[in-house]
């Protein structure tokens, strides 16, 4: 059991890991306590961190093993107890630890009768793995067997592709995370003769990073997902304004803006057009339901509907200028 001094403060709300330990089984476990929130605001704060730190934080986990001797995954190394997929799933279960960004190659070669353990991996400078005693496979005769492995990082769970590895490989479906499980409580207290409350986070994860230092990194990735909206109103100021846009951040918001608006347009129904009775049940009729259907008419294709006129073609021109600023097409796009 250990008390840690994790102290943040922003705001006169202050965060503590009151309490980290390691577990059995390799798990670490730690509780940061958050408080004082006003009422409702520590279920927001504790649903988003348990989202980010589940999703968010970015984890080391072998993703391919490779011998000379493999067929197919079910197949065995000569002198291995293991199928390479046993093998492989051991190997996934490793937590590597490092401080790297590109693709790192690690290795074991041992001579048998011997188990092998994560201890007997060559691993590169600056990377190291959490349990050195954690099983990999039984080698039962003596023989030398050597196993190649890839590690990289990533986030959450990822299926392997069988396509993108070379013959002898066998490709594992990657957990690169380091959180194993994140549960939180509310817990309400008085605080200064108002009501108040504290979030705990409980976190357990597989020891290659502590949970005080996830929760660290999940807080960072939220920060950086709100940034934005930070700058709202200037962003709408300087919108409009090309001096401010480079050409590819121009073309960006132009697609975005397209996308917005047709999104909008296709749950927009023509009643907000607010059309007479007749002409909407014409619309309505012929499939017409939203301002989208409606742009596929021309003033010349609405006047085909059934008992629509001149006049109603008029109505809803004249109504989707006034209410949307949009004018019906004069002629449709070939597709």
């Amino acid at each position: 059991m250990r008390k840690d001094g994790f102290l943040i403060s922003t705001q006169g709300i202050q965060c503590r890991c009151v309490e980290s330990k390691i577990e059995t089984d390799r798990p670490h476990h730690g509780r940061p306590a958050i408080s004082p929130f006003q009422k409702g605001q520590a279920s927001t704060v504790g649903v988003a961190m348990r989202k980010a730190l589940l999703g968010e934080i970015e984890g080391t986990g072998v993703t391919c093993a490779k011998s000379g001797e493999i067929k197919c995954e079910y197949s065995t190394i000569p002198g291995i107890r293991e199928t390479i997929h046993d093998t492989s799933v051991n190997l996934k279960e490793i937590a590597p630890r490092g401080n790297f960004r590109d693709t790192q190659e690690a290795y074991i070669y041992v001579t048998g009768p011997k188990e092998v353990t994560a201890g007997d991996i060559l691993l590169p400078s600056g990377v190291k793995v959490v349990d050195h005693l954690q099983y990999v496979a039984t080698i039962t005769k003596p023989v030398s067997v050597r196993i190649d492995s890839r590690i990289e990082k990533g986030c959450g769970y990822r299926t392997s592709d069988p396509k993108v590895h070379e013959d002898g490989e066998s490709p594992v479906d990657a957990v690169s995370t380091s959180v194993r499980s994140v549960n939180h409580s509310i817990h309400p207290f008085e605080n200064n003769e108002r009501m108040g409350e504290m979030l705990f986070l409980e976190v357990w994860t597989n020891g290659s990073l502590t949970p005080c230092e996830v929760s660290h990194e999940a807080s960072k990735k939220l920060i950086d997902l709100f940034n934005p909206f930070l700058n709202i109103g200037e962003s709408f100021l300087s919108h409009g304004n090309a001096n401010s846009f480079d050409v590819a951040t121009s073309q960006f918001w132009n697609r975005t803006d397209n996308l917005a608006r047709e999104i909008t347009l296709k749950n927009t129904s023509v009643d907000q057009l607010e059309l007479p009775p007749r002409v909407y049940n014409c619309l309505k009729r012929a499939d017409v339901n939203t301002i989208m259907d409606l742009l596929n008419y021309t003033r010349e294709d609405l006047r085909k509907i059934k008992n629509f006129g001149r006049r109603s073609a008029d109505r809803v021109s004249a109504a989707l200028w006034e209410r949307s600023s949009i004018k019906l097409p004069s002629k449709l796009k070939k597709e």
